[in-house]
């Protein structure tokens, strides 16, 4: 098999047999790896990165929000990059300024450099590279070959969120989290190496322009809508607690989420003004509009929320109240990543057996048992089957979603519209991502102070003298540390022992009920995420492909479906 050899041969009356460009797969599925291997290992890290900058769970959660949230603002523009100046050439421009990113992060000395390198730079790098990743698969593959391409590059995208536990586990008990950017940066190199094997995906039309005000109406829109949810544990939701403003006596949060939120209405306007006039939009709104990208484009935000706030939680768990380290923290989270590479792989294979609608449900109905098990073993002492099940459990869902959705996103537009729909779809993933993060965890940081508050306030144990101080000290809201340190500070304020005690056996139950209720609104959200899947396709495969042998056009109603089964199917929709 050549590495340039077509994407399907097939005898006559035989079903083609997809050929794979390898060479160009490895390349783009290693790139895949690095750009999702920094968020799985921050989150494993969370203990120890709060230890070395001497910082706060709630400021390494600012930063990993921030990392997602940077791609997911520039995602479209980086997009619309790829298509003025080539998609090798934005994806090899995007590797390069990741690389410097990481290597920024492996020697940043302060948590604002740490951000820098590892949020902006790294952030930015993701944001040319991935639409310009999707379009590359698609221009490289065809037929047969691309649902294998999209499966592989799903599997290696689950791998990477999951190997990144045990990867970023060893790395920081042995030696240093530091070796792990370190290592990007090698493996940046071998990327850019690679690239030589990677034809360019061609473009279609002129050379567009880009719409520099769009740009900035959509990633401020963003932007404000996530850093507003990100805050909302410290300023409050509605009413304000920490708020640095109270506009009309609400918290500032609202404001920022009801601000972005009218920025977004705004692009759209804009959008429609200029393809009216003929200029280049940033994003053609009538992609949108098509019925299996949208549907495609949900599901992969309601993964990307799901996966990453459950990553949020569980190291929270195992570290600050069970008290593992890094390393033991990988080990237990290491079935995600067998199941998640195993499912995703298998996905190419059961989407000619089932529909892709069929396979999506029954991923989202997987996570949600899985999450509702993990959520059971939430205890003071690890029920380590329960837990190693659950995780295993969640694997097999997710891997299903992300082996079906790439390719319909992809398959659902023609060849120039690919770029823009890849710019969607990282977008998408990365605004879940980001959005996971901010928002399970304010809810977990909620629901901690409130519980916390609480439950001092109703113990008999403790005076109302003590209470009183206690919540007020907590009124703006408190940060997740262990029960150790709970009882250090409880100390040093000179309570007696019973009293501390008291507020230590309080917060302990209060941290198992916040992490609890994070779990519970993720298994929620997987449960409305599959309102979303009724658009997505569903012809019988059979159906398929006696269509395709005798060489039938569908009927027009059923034609938005049909390119989304089809990955070369010719049809615009620009």
């Amino acid at each position: 098999m050549t590495d340039n050899a077509p994407a399907d041969e097939a005898a006559p009356g035989m079903p083609a047999r997809p050929r794979i460009r390898w060479a160009s797969l490895i390349a783009l599925a290693t790139a895949q790896f690095v750009m999702v291997l920094d968020q799985s290992v921050m989150n494993v890290s969370i203990s120890t990165l709060v230890a070395d900058f001497d910082t706060t769970v709630t400021t390494i959660q600012g930063v990993i929000t921030l990392y997602c949230l940077v791609m997911a603002m520039f995602m479209m523009t980086g997009a619309k990059v790829g298509d003025i100046i080539g998609r090798r050439r934005a994806f090899v421009a995007g590797l390069v300024i990741y690389g410097c990113g990481s290597l920024i992060t492996a020697l940043s000395p302060t948590v604002a450099v740490l951000a820098l390198g590892w949020s902006i730079f790294e952030g930015l790098g993701a944001a040319l590279v991935l639409p310009a990743l999707a379009a590359l698969i698609a221009g490289n593959f065809t037929g047969a070959a691309r649902k294998v391409a999209y499966a592989v590059i799903g599997g290696v995208a689950g791998a990477g969120i999951a190997v990144g536990p045990i990867l970023g586990g060893w790395a920081t008990t042995q030696l240093t989290w530091r070796v792990v950017f370190a290592g990007e940066v090698v493996l940046v190199v071998f990327i850019l190496a690679m690239t030589t094997k990677v034809a360019d995906a061609k473009r279609s039309g002129p050379k567009p322009r880009l719409d520099y005000l769009g740009a900035v109406m959509s990633a401020a829109g963003l932007g404000l809508i996530v850093l507003g949810t990100l805050q909302s544990s410290t300023w409050g939701w509605v009413r304000p607690k920490s708020s640095p403003i109270t506009p009309l006596g609400f918290s500032l949060t609202i404001w920022m989420i009801a601000g972005g939120a009218v920025l977004l209405w705004a692009f759209t306007v804009w959008q429609r003004h200029r393809e009216r006039i003929g200029a280049d939009p940033l994003l053609h709104l009538n992609l949108v509009r098509i019925p299996p990208l949208r549907s495609g484009l949900t599901g992969l935000f309601a993964q990307n929320l799901i996966l990453m706030g459950v990553f949020f939680v569980v190291p929270l768990y195992l570290q600050l109240v069970l008290g593992l380290d890094a390393l033991q923290t990988g080990i237990k989270m290491l079935p995600i990543s067998i199941t998640m590479f195993l499912a995703a792989a298998a996905g190419s294979r059961l989407s000619t057996r089932f529909t892709v609608r069929g396979i999506v449900r029954a991923g989202l109905s997987i996570t949600v048992v899985a999450v509702l098990i993990l959520l059971a073993t939430v205890e003071p002492e690890l029920k380590e089957a329960g837990f190693a099940t659950s995780m295993a459990i969640l694997g097999v869902g997710m891997g299903l979603i992300v082996s079906q959705l790439g390719n319909v996103v992809q398959s659902s537009v023609h060849a120039s519209g690919r770029a823009e729909a890849g710019g969607l779809q990282y977008t998408g993933q990365q605004l879940g991502s980001s959005l996971g993060v901010a928002l399970i965890g304010a809810i977990v940081l909620t629901g901690l102070t409130g519980s916390f508050v609480a439950m001092i306030q109703s113990d008999q144990r403790i005076s109302a003298e003590v209470s009183t101080q206690v919540g007020v000290a907590v009124e703006s809201g408190i940060d997740f540390v262990s029960a150790d340190q709970v009882q250090t500070a409880a100390q040093n304020a000179g309570l007696d022992p019973a009293t501390t005690a008291a507020i230590v056996d309080d917060y302990g139950k209060a941290q198992l009920g916040s992490l609890k209720i994070g779990l519970l609104t993720a298994a929620l959200l997987a449960s409305l995420a599959l309102m979303s899947t009724r658009d997505l396709p569903h012809d019988p495969p059979t159906a398929r492909r006696k269509e395709q042998d005798s060489g039938r056009s569908p009927h027009p109603r059923d034609r938005s479906r049909s390119r989304a089964t089809d990955p070369d199917s010719d049809d615009s929709h620009l």
